[in-house]
Order: structure tokens, then sequence, then C-alpha cells
């Protein structure tokens, strides 16, 4: 299916690696100009030489800024004023038990998984408001659902994002913008898998037991029963960033796994 993304503007943040990475490959592979986004040019230089490698004629260009901070917004706004897509995927998480969470440590979740996408919307719906087309997507988790006990701090905020999310495509009643949320399940990102080869070495099994045990204590629910791979999100992504899917606006469609047990 041609999505139609040709020319497209797009800004995925946090997306040198894992699910944001693999929606600048799928957005590049259909034509899409994607701002490849990280806190350092390092790890930008290298996600792009990978997208690369894949697509050698892929259009991309990159943005080391730390998108966790008013001031790094604001750079980037500066030296990125418009684009037709905005993929706000930048978001950090953490296992920790409520009681040993501070209110520091709310802060910061919320400035970057929340305030990150606040900030870049506010901005970039000037410019799609006079085109009258783009395409907001937060990428939140089925954790803004069900919210995990070993880290309330993430899925509070994966909430948010649904709500900001739903405020946004509510302000845009009638128009050729649409803003919507990706949920996905658990998926085998760097941090997951830096999560399970630990898990792995502390209980003296390999990678496969500790992800099985995971699915079968942690994750009972799951119709998958493994990890998603990132490119099965981005799939998913890059249809809702084009402009066939202009029907769907101010929703959450989940791709986690079945992991949610409910119809709707």
């Amino acid at each position: 299916m041609n999505l139609e993304l040709k020319d497209k503007v797009a800004l995925v943040t946090g997306s040198t690696a894992g699910i944001g990475l693999a929606i600048v490959e799928a957005l590049a592979s259909e034509g899409a100009e994607v701002i490849v986004n990280g806190r350092s040019k390092e790890r930008v230089d290298a996600a792009i030489a990978a997208v690369r490698r894949k697509q050698p004629d892929a259009k991309l260009r990159g943005a080391a800024i730390d998108l966790g901070t008013s001031e790094g917004a604001s750079a980037l706004l500066q030296s990125i004023p418009r684009v037709d897509i905005l993929v706000n995927n930048l978001g950090i998480f953490e296992a920790k038990p409520l009681e040993a969470i501070s209110d520091a440590e709310w802060m910061r979740f919320f400035d970057v998984n929340v305030m990150s996408g606040v900030r870049l919307s506010r901005h970039y719906l000037q410019g799609m408001r006079e085109t009258n087309w783009g395409r907001i997507v937060f990428i939140s988790s089925e954790s803004g659902i069900q919210i995990p006990v070993e880290m309330v701090h993430y899925g509070v905020t994966k909430t948010a994002q649904i709500a900001l999310s739903r405020g946004i495509a509510e302000s845009l009643s009638g128009t050729g913008i649409t803003s919507n949320c990706v949920l996905p399940g658990p998926t085998r990102t760097e941090g997951v898998e830096d999560f399970l080869k630990g898990l792995a070495t502390q209980q003296g099994v390999d990678q496969a037991t500790v992800e099985r045990e995971f699915f079968k204590s942690a994750r009972p629910s799951s119709l998958l029963q493994r990890f998603a791979e990132p490119s099965e999100v981005a799939a998913l992504v890059a249809f809702v960033c084009s402009p066939k899917s202009s029907g769907i606006n101010g929703t959450a469609l989940r791709v986690d796994g079945g992991v949610v047990r409910a119809i709707p």
C-alpha cells in the first residue's frame, strides 16, 4: 500500500533505537523526510547510518537535542520550525516501588514523557493549521490502561498522554489534522533487552527462560506471549501518520499483543 507520505516532513522524538528507530525506518521507506532525534550526536549519527544501510536513498536529518527539558525543546523548535508529522515517542521508564518514588522523580517522568509532547505539539500545531494538514501521534502504552504496580509513575504518564492526545484532537474538529495515541504492549526495545539480560544473569538462566516467565507471571493476559518487535508497532504508526488514516482521530489504538482484556 502506498501511504502517500512522499516529501512529508516527520519528526520522531527519541528515535535512535527501539520503537522510535523502527518508526523512522517505516516512514522513510514511504518517502517521508524524517528527523532522527536523540540526546547525543553519536547516537543520532549511528541511527541514521543504520537506516541508510537498509535504505540508501532515505531522506534523513539529525537533531541531537535533549527534549526532556524546556530549553532543549526551544532549541529544536528554533532549528526545525515546521513539520507535517510529529511522533512523540520520547519516553523513560524505571521499575521502582511507589513508596520509593520521590517528587523529583515524578517531575522528571512528567517532563520527559508528557511535557516534551506538550511543548512540541503546541508549537507545530500552528504550522499544521496554516496548511490544514498534519499528524500528531503519541506513543503511549498499554500501561496507560493497566497501570503496572512496579512502575506507577510511568503508567500515570502514559495515561496522561492518552488524555493529552484526545484533548488536542478535540481542538482540531473539522480540520485536516489528527491527533492519536498508539499503545504498544511489551516490546523488544533496547531497554527491555538490557532488563532481560540483567534478570537472566541474576537468575543464572537464559533470556528465553526469563521471557517465558515474564509472560507467565507478569503479563499472563498476553495473547502474543512474546515481546512484539518494534517494526510491528511501527507499521501501525506509519499508517496513522498517513493521509489514508484521515478517519482516525482522537483515539487510542492498541498494538499490545492482546494483553489488555477488553473488547473496545
